[in-house]
């Protein structure tokens, strides 16, 4: 039975241990950062989250999108009309009602989507055959507990898109 909290040093986490996950935290970050430099990548961030929500979900009204990104609708329209203007996305409308805009990645949003996302795993594969396979199986392992504890709630749905 694990507990929460309390004087157990056996339970509770030292500093030392804390410290390594933030470090692993920044790092990781980074990595997913690094992604999107350098290259043809000619989106910004927030660009570039918005057309991995619409890689992922397909075509979806701007408010889906203002909702996934955790951002005002308004936010979504000037980012929709730059990567309209620049052939990434393209605007329609829902055959049920009119009034809502739908926006769905062209060929060329996604595949600056699958740029980024295939220099991520690229620099992971790097780094993770640096391990031996038992190192890496465990580290595995653990991130998959940790991403069981979190159950969704420390990563906004955008920015979990990023990071994947």
């Amino acid at each position: 039975m694990h507990k929460h909290g309390g004087d157990d040093e056996s339970v509770s986490t030292s500093p030392e241990d804390l410290r390594a996950f933030e470090v692993a935290t920044r790092d990781l970050v980074g990595v997913a950062l690094r992604s999107i430099e350098g290259g043809d990548v000619d989106v910004t961030l927030p660009q570039l989250r918005l057309l991995m929500v619409l890689s992922e979900e397909g075509t979806v009204s701007s408010g889906q999108a203002a909702r996934a990104l955790g951002v005002a609708a308004s936010t979504v329209t000037r980012l929709a009309d730059r990567l309209l203007a620049s052939g990434h996305l393209s605007r329609g409308a829902d055959r049920s009602n009119r009034s809502v805009v739908t926006l769905e990645p062209t060929a060329r949003g996604r595949a600056v989507v699958e740029q980024v996302n295939a220099r991520r795993q690229d620099e992971l594969r790097r780094i993770l055959d640096q391990l031996d396979p038992t190192e890496r199986s465990d580290c595995a392992a653990t991130l998959r507990r940790i991403h069981e504890c979190l159950d969704g709630t420390a990563t906004p749905p955008a920015l979990s898109l990023l990071l994947r």
